[in-house]
């Protein structure tokens, strides 16, 4: 939860690593195949080889294909016709960053932890992306591994090595304070994603190391898109509760002691804050940001990252004064 306003201070913290309470969103390969049943339109069309920027292969000449692509060397060498493959602009492949750390393991009165949650919505992302062709590859921050990585593949079983990884982890480890920790989990990305890949970061984007919103938005460089899905708990979104309380945050080991009614504004302002500052920065790099609490359909909020994908542009293509891209 956001630290709220009041008397802060640091101890260590009770609370020990726990399995994940999927709740409602379990079995996550079901509710998943559920989810993007009628959104299989996908995010955008599946890769298609042409004539393009980076060179994709050789394959034998077909009557018809255009005589500037014949490979040259293949010709002399072995005297057979083949043609180079790019692949274009359109090419996609879809990478989804998930938030284990421990922060998402609150569930307040949610349906699910936030983790359960955001595992819910990658696995719907990467149904939907297999199902049209896509490549899709999966980093997991934190948990029990200290972060585990799926390559980016195609296909049935690439969904399904996927909803195994994301169903097998629980929300921990704090990493409030371990900039290098995040570094080394998102350098995969950093140097599998190619050009024309979609990022998808989904956290509750709190109790993040202070190079976080670097670190995730070096993400949409190179003629990658970055976004953002940030999943809190309807608890941390309202601050419901009506007496004095003590907050205990479960990474940094910070506790805060204050009236919710008097802080609740405060709060609630800190909040909003803090995810105008996320959508602004991705906003900039061609991305954009999508808020959801826990309670929410999934399927609307795959529709609306879906739509949020569908309308972004890369930072060179947007035009000066446009909107935002994201919803905020």
């Amino acid at each position: 939860m956001l630290r709220t306003p009041g008397v802060a201070k640091k101890e260590p913290s009770p609370f020990a690593p726990y399995p994940t309470d999927w709740g409602a969103f379990a079995p996550l390969r079901l509710r998943a195949r559920t989810v993007a049943e009628g959104l299989y339109a996908g995010m955008h069309r599946s890769v298609r080889k042409g004539p393009g920027v980076e060179f994709g292969g050789l394959r034998p000449y077909v009557l018809g294909d255009d005589l500037r692509f014949i490979d040259k060397r293949a010709l002399l060498k072995h005297e057979r016709m083949m043609i180079r493959e790019f692949e274009t602009e359109t090419d996609r492949a879809l990478w989804l960053v998930v938030d284990a750390t421990a922060s998402m393991a609150f569930r307040g009165r949610g349906p699910g932890a936030k983790y359960a949650f955001a595992a819910l919505i990658a696995a719907s992302l990467a149904r939907i992306a297999t199902s049209a062709g896509d490549p899709v590859g999966v980093v997991i921050l934190g948990g029990d591994d200290r972060g585990r990585m799926v390559r980016a593949t195609s296909g049935r079983e690439a969904f399904d090595r996927i909803v195994y990884a994301l169903s097998t982890v629980n929300a921990t480890s704090d990493w409030s304070t371990d900039d290098a920790e995040l570094s080394r989990a998102l350098g995969p990305v950093h140097e599998r994603a190619r050009r024309g890949s979609s990022i998808v970061v989904l956290s509750d984007f709190i109790d993040l190391p202070a190079a976080a919103a670097s670190a995730i938005g070096a993400l949409g460089t190179r003629g990658r898109r970055v976004f953002g899905v940030q999943v809190l708990s309807p608890d941390e979104l309202e601050l419901p509760f009506d007496e004095h309380a003590r907050f205990r945050s479960l990474e940094g080991a910070v506790v805060v002691e204050a009236d919710p009614a008097t802080v609740r504004a405060r709060y609630q302002e800190a909040l909003g804050a803090l995810r105008r500052r996320w959508s602004d920065d991705l906003v900039a790099r061609g991305g954009g940001l999508v808020s959801c609490s826990t309670a929410d359909s999934p399927v609307s909020v795959v529709r609306s990252l879906l739509l949020v994908i569908a309308g972004a542009r890369a930072p060179s293509e947007r035009r000066a004064g446009a909107g935002p891209a994201g919803a905020p």
